[in-house]
């Protein structure tokens, strides 16, 4: 998604969204998601300064910008403040912070600012959080008294970046809810019963036609969201609210449905499908939780 002038593909929202959801299909755990989101905090700045310099080392991989955002009650208040550009307090749920080489970092308290810090910058401490979801890394980034770049950012930089987070991670979403269904799918097929296979019993059969038209409501809902954000529909807030919070109730039914159907295995660690049970549970609550945004819709 960084334009072609600094060295990158052009992709919209639509083609990130394809990625991001056939990488939630295997829960593959690689920085794209708060990758994406920097991006677009770096173009939503117009700063041509910052852009330059810093999307043709993400376009090729080169550097990993991690977003600090939420503080210790959520993603409505920035945790660190901002005082002559020495930044103070702690970021906390940052997704890859550990991984990451730099940091671009939301800060209040009265106005959020934005700016830019080096992972090995003075004051910098990044910490590991114990977390539900293995595939998912998150950290506490804590910050004293460090010098930063300001980067001039509009008044509505957090609604925006909101509003794009719920649409990707919606598709995230999508891809996993069919990730656990091709999973149980298979092993419904495979697994004998009084000598048939599990898949041929009706009552399996139309639960995972549920699960199937469920991943594909999803799908069209994810869709609808991403669309309004790549096009800068002024419904675009209300549909990635939406998606969020009929994505993350889709995701968490069909992850638990798949535990039902895989028996005693799907509840043990030796099975992949436990994992996609502890991600949607987790996404659920990523930038916001279901009832957070339903709140933002009415």
């Amino acid at each position: 998604s960084v334009p072609e002038h600094y060295d990158g593909a052009g992709a919209t929202s639509r083609e990130s969204a394809v990625v991001i959801e056939t990488l939630g299909e295997t829960l593959t755990p690689v920085p794209l998601l708060t990758t994406a989101l920097a991006i677009d905090a770096l173009l939503a700045t117009g700063d041509p300064a910052s852009c330059a310099r810093l999307l043709p080392l993400v376009a090729t991989g080169e550097h990993i910008i991690a977003l600090c955002w939420a503080g210790v009650s959520g993603w409505d208040a920035p945790g660190v403040t901002a005082e002559a550009g020495l930044l103070s307090g702690a970021a906390e749920y940052v997704i890859d912070g550990e991984s990451a080489d730099s940091f671009l970092v939301l800060a209040g308290p009265d106005r959020v600012t934005l700016h830019h810090v080096d992972a090995d910058a003075p004051g910098v401490t990044v910490t590991g959080l114990p977390v539900l979801d293995p595939t998912r890394p998150l950290a506490r980034v804590h910050f004293d008294q460090t010098p930063s770049e300001t980067i001039p950012a509009p008044a509505e930089l957090s609604d925006r970046l909101r509003t794009l987070a719920w649409a990707l991670l919606s598709a995230e979403q999508t891809g996993g809810a069919a990730g656990a269904l091709a999973l149980t799918v298979e092993h419904t097929t495979a697994r004998t019963q009084f000598g048939r296979p599990l898949a041929s019993f009706q009552a399996l059969k139309h639960t995972m036609a549920d699960m199937y038209v469920l991943v594909e409501t999803m799908r069209s809902m994810s869709a609808a969201a991403v669309a309004a954000v790549a096009d800068d529909d002024p419904e675009a807030a209300a549909l990635a609210a939406a998606a969020h919070v009929y994505c993350s109730e889709g995701f968490v039914t069909v992850s638990g449905q798949a535990i039902q159907l895989h028996g005693g295995i799907g509840i043990t660690a030796e099975h992949d499908i436990g994992l996609f049970f502890k991600r949607a549970q987790a996404d659920a609550q990523l930038f916001g939780s279901p009832r957070r945004a339903l709140s933002g819709i009415f």
